[in-house]
C-alpha cells in the first residue's frame, strides 16, 4: 500500500480545472520496468465535458487580437523556459529518452514552438484583388475553425503537443489535446502554467486516456472540426474513417522509412556521425530517424567498417547517465516489437553485425528489468524484407549497397512512406538532381534533422495528410473566406 501512495496521479484538465477521473491505468518507468505513475482512462463523459468548456471558450478567446494571443503564448514559454530543468527530468523519466537530450532539444522546442508561433500570428497578410471593369473588390479573411482535437505520440511528449496547441490557440481556437497514455506527465504539468500564463479557462483542455477509449470519443465528437494527429498510419485509418460523416479537416503526421544516401563522394568524417546520430537518436524513436542505408559499392565495405565502430561507441545507459547516447525504450511491448525484426532479420539469411543478439548490454542491477536495446546494424537484407518496408521505430538500420543513382532513387522510392531522406554527397548538382527526384516531404543534405520552423513539414504518400509550419499550420487551423464588394 504504501507504494501505490507514492505514484504520480494525474488529473485531467478541463475548463481551467484539474478534475479528477473514475478509473485509471498504469504509467511505467521504462528505465526500470515499474508503475510510476497513474493516468486517467478517460472516456467520452470527460470529451464531452471537455467540448462544452472549449465551446464556452471560443467566442471570448477567437475574438482576442492576435496581439493578445501572442502575449499569452509568450508567457507560456518564459515560464516553461523557467521551470526547463524540472520538465526535463519529467520528459525523460516517463519516456526513457536521456536527460541530456530532454534537457536540450524536448524543452527548449517546446518553449521555442509557442515563441514561433507568438509571433508569426503577427505576420500573416491576407488578399486583395480589384475587377475596376466590374465595379468589384475581392479580399479573403481567415477565422478560427472552432474546437480543434489534437492527439500527440509518445516519442517526443511536449515537444509535439505543444507543436500542435502553440498554433491552434495562436489562431484563436480552443482545445482538447490527448497526449499519449504512455507519455502523460509533462503534458499534466503543463497545466498548471496555464493559469498562471493567462490562458483563460476552457482554451487549453488536456484529456488523458487511450485512443480506442478517449481517443475515439474526441474523432468522432461532431462539434470538434478539426483533428491534428501524429502517430501511427492504422491509428490514422481509423481516425479517417470516425471523421468521415463529419467531413472533419484533418492534418496526420504519420510514419517514415527513411533513406540515407551516400554516394563514393561524401565526406565520411561529417557523414558517419551524422548517421549514427540519425539512425539511433531518442532509441531511433523519431518518425524523421533513418533506418534505410544505400552506400555506393566503391564505398560501402569502409563505410559499413567505420560505421559499426562509431555505432558500437554510441552508449547504452540510464536516462539519467550524462555519458549515455540513448535511454531506454518506450515499452516492453515496443521492445518486443522492435526485437522481433532482428530476429526476423536472422532468419532471412541477414548478418547482425553489432547491437542485438552481438553485443552484451551492461546495465545497472535496478535497470536490469528496463526496456533497454543496443543500436543494431543489418547487412545483406533484401529490399524486400520486412525490415526494409516497415517502420521499426526503434534502435535498428539496415545498411546496403547500391551501382548508381537511376538504381538507388528507385529504390529509396520503393516503399510507401516519402517522410524524410538524407543525401551524402559533394557533386551540388547531383544533390539538387537526386533531392528533386525522391518522393520525400524533407530531403537533408549532407546534415540531419536542420528545421527552419516557416517551412512546410510533412510527408507524402502514406507519410501523411498535410503540412505543419508558420503558413501552413496557419492556414490548417483557419478556414478562410473570400469576400466581394461592388462598389
Amino acid at each position: 500500500m504504501a507504494a501505490t501512495k507514492e505514484l504520480l496521479m494525474l488529473e485531467n484538465f478541463i475548463g481551467g480545472k484539474f478534475l479528477p477521473c473514475n478509473s485509471y491505468i498504469d504509467s511505467y518507468d521504462p528505465s526500470t520496468g515499474e508503475v510510476y505513475c497513474k493516468v486517467p482512462n478517460s472516456g467520452k463523459e470527460e470529451i464531452e465535458a471537455a467540448v462544452e468548456a472549449a465551446r464556452e471558450a471560443f467566442p471570448a478567446w477567437s475574438s482576442q487580437s492576435p496581439q493578445g494571443r501572442s502575449q499569452v503564448l509568450n508567457r507560456i514559454a518564459d515560464l516553461l523556459e523557467q521551470s526547463l530543468e524540472e520538465f526535463a527530468q519529467a520528459e525523460s523519466k516517463d519516456q526513457g529518452k536521456t536527460l541530456t537530450l530532454a534537457r536540450t532539444m524536448d524543452i527548449p522546442r517546446s518553449v521555442q514552438n509557442f515563441r514561433f508561433f507568438a509571433s508569426s500570428i503577427l505576420h500573416h497578410t491576407a488578399e486583395c484583388t480589384q475587377m475596376d471593369h466590374l465595379g468589384c473588390m475581392h479580399y479573403t479573411v481567415r477565422s478560427p475553425v472552432g474546437v480543434a482535437g489534437l492527439i500527440s505520440p509518445w516519442n517526443l511528449p511536449l515537444y509535439l503537443l505543444t507543436w500542435k496547441i502553440a498554433p491552434a490557440i495562436a489562431s484563436g481556437n480552443t482545445v482538447i489535446a490527448k497526449p499519449s497514455e504512455l507519455t502523460s506527465v509533462t503534458a499534466w504539468m503543463m497545466c498548471k502554467l496555464l493559469d498562471r500564463a493567462g490562458v483563460p479557462p476552457g482554451v487549453v483542455n488536456i484529456v488523458f486516456g487511450t485512443g480506442p477509449r478517449v481517443g475515439e470519443a474526441l474523432v468522432s465528437h461532431p462539434e470538434v472540426p478539426l483533428i491534428s494527429f501524429t502517430g501511427s498510419q492504422p491509428t490514422a485509418e481509423r481516425i479517417t474513417m470516425l471523421s468521415a460523416p463529419h467531413c472533419k479537416k484533418l492534418s496526420l503526421e504519420l510514419g517514415g522509412k527513411n533513406p540515407a544516401i551516400v554516394f563514393e563522394d561524401a565526406v565520411l568524417e561529417e557523414c558517419i556521425p551524422a548517421t549514427v546520430r540519425s539512425s539511433f537518436a531518442n532509441q531511433g524513436e523519431i518518425c524523421l530517424c533513418t533506418s534505410r542505408i544505400f552506400v555506393q559499392n566503391s564505398i560501402y565495405h569502409e563505410f559499413v567498417k567505420r560505421f559499426v565502430e562509431a555505432t558500437r561507441k554510441w552508449k547504452v545507459g540510464i536516462p539519467s547517465d550524462p555519458s549515455a547516447s540513448m535511454g531506454a525504450l518506450i515499452s516492453k511491448t515496443h521492445l518486443e516489437k522492435v526485437r522481433s525484426y532482428v530476429k526476423k532479420a536472422r532468419a532471412e539469411g541477414a548478418q547482425v553485425l553489432c547491437g542485438e543478439g552481438v553485443d552484451q548490454l551492461s546495465l545497472p542491477p535496478r535497470n536490469q528489468a528496463g526496456y533497454f536495446m543496443l543500436p543494431t546494424v543489418i547487412t545483406d537484407i533484401k529490399d524486400d524484407s520486412c525490415c526494409m518496408k516497415e517502420e521499426i521505430f526503434g534502435p535498428v538500420t539496415c545498411v546496403v549497397p547500391f551501382d548508381n543513382e537511376e538504381e538507388v532513387i528507385q529504390r529509396a522510392n520503393s516503399v510507401k512512406y516519402g517522410l524524410a531522406a538524407t543525401v551524402w554527397s559533394s557533386n551540388v548538382g547531383r544533390v539538387h538532381r537526386v533531392a528533386k527526384k525522391l518522393q520525400s516531404g524533407l530531403v537533408w543534405t549532407n546534415c540531419w534533422l536542420i528545421r527552419e520552423l516557416n517551412l512546410p513539414f510533412g510527408g507524402m504518400k502514406s507519410s501523411g495528410i498535410g503540412r505543419e509550419g508558420a503558413k501552413d499550420s496557419y492556414d490548417f487551423f483557419t478556414e478562410i473566406k473570400t469576400i466581394t464588394v461592388k462598389h
